[in-house]
């Protein structure tokens, strides 16, 4: 089952969102999962650290699922 996370503005970077969601402890470490090809969107690997992500994608990390809602 997903996790929802709220997305203010149009779109969140995909290191802001491990970070935002606690999937990781510092910017270093979300760039370094990216790179190892450990994060799936929409599921495929993505190996852009910085991928504007919007409502209705879904992030894999580290066993869990995200999907980004609008935020009201």
């Amino acid at each position: 089952m997903a996790v929802q996370f709220a997305v203010r503005g149009d779109y969140i970077q995909l290191d802001q969102l491990l970070k935002a969601a606690g999937l990781v402890d510092s910017g270093g470490a979300a760039h370094a999962a990216v790179e190892q090809g450990q994060v799936r969107v929409d599921g495929a690997v993505e190996s852009r650290k910085r991928a504007k992500l919007r409502p209705g994608q879904r992030v894999r990390f580290a066993g869990e699922e995200i999907e980004l809602v609008a935020a009201e």
